[in-house]
């Protein structure tokens, strides 16, 4: 349960979310918005990255602000550009590496990298650099450093504004299958008619809360 309660926040003298009150039990969320609606703010309080100045954001139970360690052990996110996530020279080594601080051996840290790779599209590659991977699949590659530590939620901060119509295909079938409840900010509306729910915010604020066709409905309307 992702819960923000009285959410406001502000850079300088801008504020970006005025008095934002959600409860998402649901599996797949997705917010959507203009550009400078606040819904990456929003999305990067679930696990800390932002903390809000004022209310607070609870992810099962526990406050961010204050637990942040525990939170982040449970969130796992995803960023628009994979290579700010991509640290080590190979695919096998960057996902592993994620595992450090597991108290594996060396070998397991390994073995895991492998099977989640294999899992999720990325069987074979291993051994492939990292950064010479397609865009796709270095995205695939980001995902896959994230659930090898076995997250309860994964939030995608614009996964797929970088790819391709197959690629950006792939990726939301991949997303579709995990057992992650999921937190999407898109553009993409088209990635959304599966979902739980989807939440549109305008100027900071939430001003529709629905099933996809409604919300994305009201989108349109509301950018047309």
């Amino acid at each position: 349960m992702i819960e923000f309660e009285g959410v406001g926040h502000s850079y300088d003298e801008r504020t970006v979310l005025d008095g934002v009150d959600l409860r998402i039990p649901e599996r797949r969320v997705a917010f959507v918005g203009a550009n400078g609606s606040g819904k990456s703010t929003l999305a990067r309080m679930i696990n800390g990255l932002v903390r809000p100045s004022r209310g607070r954001v609870v992810v099962d139970g526990l406050d961010v602000a204050r637990s942040g360690r525990e939170v982040r052990r449970r969130v796992g996110f995803v960023f628009t550009h994979p290579d700010s996530q991509i640290v080590m020279p190979t695919a096998g080594e960057d996902v592993a590496f994620s595992l450090r601080k597991q108290g594996l051996s060396k070998s397991d840290r390994q073995r895991r990298a492998v099977e989640v790779l294999a899992r999720h599209g990325l069987d074979g590659y291993a051994e492939h650099p990292a950064h010479q991977l397609s865009g796709g699949q270095k995205q695939l590659l980001a995902l896959c450093s994230m659930l090898v530590l076995e997250p309860d939620v994964l939030v995608c901060d614009e996964p797929t504004t970088l790819l391709d119509l197959r690629n950006k295909r792939h990726f939301a079938e991949v997303l579709s299958g995990l057992e992650q409840q999921v937190v999407l900010v898109t553009h993409d509306l088209d990635l959304l008619g599966d979902f739980d729910r989807v939440i549109v915010l305008d100027r900071g604020r939430v001003v529709a809360d629905d099933v996809p066709e409604a919300a994305v409905g009201f989108y349109r309307e509301l950018v047309g």
